[in-house]
């Protein structure tokens, strides 16, 4: 069961995507108005939203993967290759309510997010998860104890 493309790529680059609607921005407002007082604090503070959207792509840019769950594997998908974990090498797996995200701890590697294949979360995670990628997750978190 692969995760969501779709949700991948537009999580992964959305605050890329608003910093340079912000510098875009900053270039319309500089050509239409010109240059005075006003202009100048509006540019700033474009300027600092599209800093500070860049500063959270980056933060989250390495956190986001895409990942394949098996019954018997975990498959973390990079660029030009796949990271292959079993059950017993994963320490957590939670849902992240209201993002429909779920945060994987591997033991000896940082935290990896990704988002499943399809609605799993009805209720903004409020209430237990009813796909099958839940139902795995279950599993196999009890079959390792």
């Amino acid at each position: 069961m692969d995760a969501n493309h779709v949700k991948f790529y537009v999580a992964k680059y959305f605050f890329l995507c608003l910093s340079v609607l912000q510098i875009i921005l900053i270039g319309a407002i500089l050509i239409q108005a010109g240059f005075s007082a006003r202009t100048f604090f509006l540019t700033l503070l474009f300027f600092i939203l599209s800093g500070t959207f860049l500063l959270l792509y980056f933060a989250i840019n390495n956190k986001i993967r895409r990942v394949a769950i098996g019954k018997n594997k975990i498959v973390v998908i990079e660029r030009n290759r796949n990271v292959r974990f079993s059950w017993p090498e994963v320490k957590s797996v939670k849902v992240l309510p209201f993002f429909n995200l779920y945060r994987l701890k591997i033991r000896g590697k940082r935290s990896i997010y990704f988002f499943p294949s399809g609605n799993t979360d009805p209720a903004f995670g409020l209430l237990k998860g009813t796909s099958r990628l839940a139902e795995l997750v279950g599993k196999r978190k009890r079959q390792f104890r």
